[in-house]
C-alpha cells in the first residue's frame, strides 16, 4: 500500500532524545489510547517487555496461552467496539495466534496482532524460534506487516490501526525482528495517515439509494435481513427505527443478534440452518429481502438457487466484495450501514403490511420454538431461564455447537453487542478467553461464559488468568457428555454411527475449584433457577456452574446443509416426541392451498 502520512510530536512522548524501537512500540500503544494489551513474553520480545516494564500504564494481561490472547482481544473488541490488542513472541508464541487471527478475519473483528520475530540477519536461516509468520498469516489478515527499519515503525503501527479499524474491520498484522527494535530514532507518531489503495467507501451511491427506496415502497411482503455489520457500523437505533418506520418484520444472522430487540412484536429471531421456521418461511415467501450487514452465507442460505427466489434483493455493506459474491442482487449499495439507513429512512413510507404481518404471527403460533422438558435439564431450559433471570442485561459469549445455537434462540438478545461468538469459523476453546476480555471492557454489565463440555476444554487453561483477575465471570458448562453438535448430524445423517464424539470428562467442579474460582452442579432441572440465581448473584471473582443436560438432544428447527427449506426439519411438538419434516407443509403453500399463506398476496383478513 502507498503511504502518506502527517506527522507530529506526539504528546505521550519527549522530545529531543533517540528511544529505542520498543520504546516507540509502547509509545505508539500509548498515542493509539492502547488500555488493555493481551499476550505473553518470549526472547523476542523481551526487550519490548522491558519498555512495557517502565514506562507504560497499559494493562497488559498474561494469558496462558497465545491463543487464548487473540481471542481474549477479540472479546474485548466485540463488547467494545475498539480494536483488540495481542503481543506474542516469535515462532510458536506466533503460530498459536493464527486461529484467532482467522476467527477476527471471518467474524470482521478490528484486531492488532504484534509478533517478535528473531533478528533480520537471521530470517531465512531457520533460526531458533522463526516463523515467517507474515506469510503464514497473509490469507487471514486485512493486512500485515514486516518491520524493516526502526525509522518506518511508527508509521507502521499508525496503519495497522487504521486498517483494522475502518471500513470493514479486520486483523492486522505487524512482524518486530528482534534487532529493530533495539535500533533507535526519533520518535514522531502520526497524527493521521491516508492509503492511497485503501480508501473505503463510506457513503451510499444516492442513485442506488432512491432505487432500493423505491423498491421498498412497492414491496408487500418485505422481510429486512440484519448481519453483524450493522453492529459493527454502530446501527442499531438506525435498523430499528427504520423496521419500525416500514412495519418490516425483521430477521438476524448469528452475528446480528442484539442489533434488533428479539421482544418487538416485528422480531422474528433467528434465520438459516437453525434460525426459527417462521423467519425462513418469511424470507422464501418475501418480495422484497433487504440484507443490512449480512454476507449470505451458506449457513443462511444453504441452497443458493433457492433462497428468497421471488424476491428483490437489497444488499447494504460497506465491503464491495461482499456484494453479489454469494447470491446475486438486484439493488447493491455500498457504504456504512449507519449512513445508508440513515438516508434510506428519509426515502421510505410506512407500509400496509398488516396482512403480512398476520401470516408471520400465525407462522409463531403453529411453529413457536419448543422443546422436551423433565426431570433431565434440557440446555434449551437453561438458556430461557438465564434470559428471564438477567432481563437480556447481560454479555453473553458463547463456544460453538449446539449449546450455541440454544442460548441464539433461547436467550432473546436486545441490545448490540450483548451477544458474542465465533461465527464464521466456528471456533471451539473461543468462549472462555473471549468472554475474560469482554469483561475487561465491560465492567457495567455482567459477562456470562457458556461452552459445551468439549470446546471448555481447549482453552480451559485461561481459568487461571480469569482467577489471578479475579474477574467477575460467570462460567457455564453445559455436559452432555457428547461432541454435541457432531453427535446430532451422526445420528440424523450417518444412520447413528456414532465414531469419535462421546467424551470422557473430568470433574468440572473441582477443577473450578482447584483454580480458585466457586462452582456448583446441577443435575436436575428443580436446580437449574437455583444455581442461576446463585451465580448471577455472585460478584466477588468468577464463578462455575456446570449444567449436567440430557444427552442425546437435538437442535430444531435444522435445514440440512445445502438444501432448502422445503427440507427443513420443523421442531418436534414435545407430545410427538418426534421429528417434523416441512416438505408437505411447503408444497401445499406453494400450491395456494393453505387458508394462512399465499404465494403471490399477502393474506387478506376474510381468507
Amino acid at each position: 500500500m502507498s503511504r502518506q502520512a502527517h506527522e507530529e510530536e506526539s504528546p505521550a512522548a519527549p522530545a529531543g532524545r533517540l528511544m529505542t524501537g520498543a520504546e516507540i512500540f509502547v509509545r505508539s500503544l500509548i498515542a493509539e489510547n492502547v488500555e488493555v494489551l493481551f499476550g505473553y513474553p518470549g526472547g523476542a520480545t523481551i526487550g519490548v517487555y522491558d519498555a512495557l516494564h517502565d514506562i507504560s500504564d497499559i494493562n497488559h494481561v498474561l494469558t496462558r496461552h497465545e491463543q487464548g490472547a487473540t481471542h481474549a482481544a477479540e472479546g474485548y473488541a466485540k463488547a467494545t467496539g475498539k480494536p483488540g490488542v495481542v503481543l506474542v513472541t516469535s515462532g510458536p508464541g506466533a503460530t498459536n495466534t493464527v486461529t484467532g487471527i482467522a476467527d477476527a478475519m471471518m467474524d470482521s473483528i478490528p484486531l492488532v496482532v504484534f509478533t517478535g520475530q528473531v533478528p533480520l540477519r537471521l530470517i531465512g536461516n531457520d533460526a531458533f524460534q522463526e516463523a515467517d509468520i507474515v506469510g503464514i498469516t497473509r490469507p487471514i489478515t486485512k493486512h500485515n506487516y514486516l518491520v524493516r527499519d526502526v525509522r518506518e515503525l511508527a508509521q507502521t503501527i499508525k496503519e495497522a490501526f487504521y486498517i483494522a479499524t475502518s471500513g470493514r474491520p479486520g486483523p492486522v498484522l505487524v512482524d518486530l525482528p528482534k534487532d529493530v527494535m533495539a535500533q533507535k530514532t526519533h520518535f514522531a507518531y502520526p497524527q493521521s495517515v491516508t492509503l492511497r489503495n485503501y480508501t473505503p467507501i463510506l457513503e451510499g451511491n444516492v442513485r442506488q439509494i432512491k432505487k432500493a427506496a423505491e423498491m421498498i415502497n412497492a414491496a408487500k411482503r418485505p422481510v429486512l435481513y440484519v448481519g453483524g455489520g450493522t453492529i459493527l457500523s454502530n446501527a442499531a437505533a438506525e435498523l430499528t427505527a427504520l423496521a419500525r418506520k416500514l412495519r418490516c418484520p425483521v430477521t438476524t444472522t448469528l452475528h446480528g443478534l442484539g442489533s434488533f430487540p428479539e421482544n418487538d412484536p416485528l422480531a422474528m429471531g433467528m434465520l438459516g440452518m437453525h434460525g426459527t421456521w417462521y423467519s425462513n418461511m418469511a424470507v422464501h415467501f418475501c418480495d422484497v429481502l433487504i440484507a443490512v450487514g449480512a454476507r449470505f452465507d451458506d449457513r443462511v442460505t444453504g441452497n443458493v438457487e433457492a433462497f428468497a427466489a421471488e424476491a428483490k434483493k437489497i444488499h447494504i455493506d460497506v465491503d464491495p466484495a461482499a456484494i453479489s459474491k454469494n447470491v446475486k442482487v438486484d439493488v447493491p449499495i455500498v457504504g456504512d450501514v449507519k449512513r445508508v439507513l440513515t438516508a434510506i429512512q428519509e426515502l421510505v413510507n410506512p407500509l400496509e403490511t398488516e396482512d403480512w404481518l398476520r401470516t408471520i404471527d400465525a407462522w409463531k403460533d403453529e411453529h413457536p420454538l419448543r422443546y422436551m422438558n423433565g426431570g433431565e435439564i434440557r440446555a434449551q431450559y437453561v438458556m430461557q431461564k438465564l434470559g428471564e433471570i438477567t432481563g437480556g442485561n447481560a454479555i453473553v459469549v458463547t463456544d460453538v455447537g449446539q449449546h450455541q445455537m440454544w442460548a441464539a434462540q433461547f436467550f432473546n438478545f436486545s441490545h448490540p453487542r450483548t451477544h458474542i461468538t465465533s461465527g464464521g469459523l466456528g471456533t471451539m476453546g473461543f468462549s472462555l478467553p473471549a468472554a475474560m476480555g469482554a469483561v475487561f471492557g465491560r465492567r457495567d454489565i455482567p459477562v456470562i461464559s457458556i461452552s459445551g463440555d468439549g470446546g471448555f476444554q481447549m482453552n480451559s487453561q485461561e481459568m487461571a488468568t480469569i482467577v489471578q483477575h479475579r474477574l467477575p465471570v460467570k462460567i457455564f458448562v453445559i455436559n452432555n457428555g457428547f461432541l454435541g453438535m457432531v453427535r446430532q448430524w451422526q445420528e440424523l445423517f450417518w444412520r447413528r454411527r456414532y465414531s469419535q464424539v462421546e467424551l470422557a470428562n473430568p470433574d468440572f467442579v473441582r477443577l473450578a475449584e482447584a483454580y480458585g474460582c466457586t462452582a456448583y452442579r446441577a443435575t436436575r432441572t428443580a436446580e437449574v433457577e437455583d444455581v442461576l440465581c446463585k451465580a448471577m448473584a455472585h460478584t466477588d471473582g468468577p464463578v462455575f456452574v456446570e449444567f449436567v443436560v440430557a444427552k442425546e438432544d437435538n437442535v430444531y428447527p435444522m435445514i440440512p446443509a445445502g438444501q432448502t427449506v422445503n427440507e427443513m426439519i420443523d421442531t418436534p411438538d414435545p407430545a410427538s416426541g418426534g421429528d417434523t419434516r416441512t416438505g408437505d407443509r411447503i408444497e401445499t403453500v406453494e400450491k395456494g392451498k393453505s387458508r394462512k399463506v399465499s404465494v403471490h398476496a399477502p393474506v387478506t383478513s376474510n381468507a
